[in-house]
């Protein structure tokens, strides 16, 4: 099989649906994406930012129509590896499991505890293909850097680098045995997204960072009410224009060539022998794995 033309490198940003309203992003359009996994969460955003290519993904689907545990984070990071992605901001709303995090604070997290319960739909890999990426350091630092150095100069609220982030599935919050537990352990953020996409984007090739945006105290802190919807919408309304505040300053920063050890993470990687891997199967992870094809 020939190997398939690549598109330019492009940068991807996954959070709420208007985070494309940046001042300076021009020719936005819609791309409606199908995929082998299905639907991606909602039609993804295109356009140009400070001479980059870059698409924007609302997690939820505008309106939030689509909650945590229903997220086809498949077909989300396929559809954007299609479109050249080799870089993604994730914007998530975490809570906090540390007093000194406090809500509307900002967080790079720089390691996952997974207690998700979903593991088949969190690979790209199987059906003839196997592949075990390396995990110990999930998050891309020299993107986490970036997206650091953009903070410390444009959220006017405290910037956290490194911290733990606990994936639950939801859509539930946590218990508060649960909540306590994770404190006790020294872990510092809980959410409800960003592992599988982090999982997806390593297996993909792409460089993703999260700028965790802390809304509540979750519910082990007892001075504190329990966490609600409410709670956290509102905190992130109010955190909404520090986010494309931080969004325009790191993405001229980022590197136009995808030459990071996360975009050669497929290295070392691959298990099953090429001569063995299913036709049906490599066309299905086409845009994953285009340059071993």
């Amino acid at each position: 099989m020939a190997n398939p033309p690549q598109p330019e490198p492009a940068i991807g940003v996954i959070g709420g649906s208007g985070l494309y309203a940046i001042d300076g992003f021009t020719g936005a359009e819609e791309h409606v994406l199908k995929t082998p996994f299905g639907e991606p969460s909602d039609a993804i955003i295109g356009g140009e930012f400070a001479g980059r290519r870059v698409f924007f993904l609302p997690r939820h689907g505008r309106g939030h129509t689509i909650l945590p545990h229903e997220l086809n984070h498949r077909a989300n990071i396929w559809a954007l590896k299609s479109l050249g992605v080799r870089w993604i901001v994730a914007v998530t709303a975490v809570g906090s499991l540390q007093e000194e995090y406090a809500p509307r604070d900002l967080v790079l997290p720089h390691q996952f505890y997974d207690r998700t319960s979903r593991r088949a739909e969190h690979t790209f890999f199987g059906e003839g293909i196997g592949g075990h990426v390396a995990f110990g350091d999930p998050i891309s630092n020299p993107l986490r850097r970036i997206l650091h150095s953009a903070a410390e100069e444009h959220h006017e609220h405290g910037v956290h680098d490194f911290g733990t982030y606990v994936n639950i599935d939801g859509p539930a919050f946590s218990t508060r045995s649960e909540s306590l537990a994770y404190q006790r352990a020294g872990y510092d953020v809980v959410g409800m997204t960003n592992l599988p996409e982090a999982k997806l984007a390593r297996e993909a090739e792409i460089a993703l960072a999260t700028l965790a945006m802390i809304t509540d105290y979750d519910c082990w802190k007892d001075d504190e009410e329990p966490v609600t919807a409410e709670t956290v919408i509102g905190h992130l309304q109010a955190n909404a224009d520090s986010a494309k505040a931080v969004l325009a300053a790191a993405i001229p920063a980022i590197p136009e060539v995808p030459d990071w050890p996360e975009h050669r993470s497929l290295d070392g990687a691959l298990v099953t022998d090429k001569g063995l891997w299913p036709e049906k199967t490599k066309l299905k992870l086409g845009p994953i794995l285009g340059r071993f094809l």
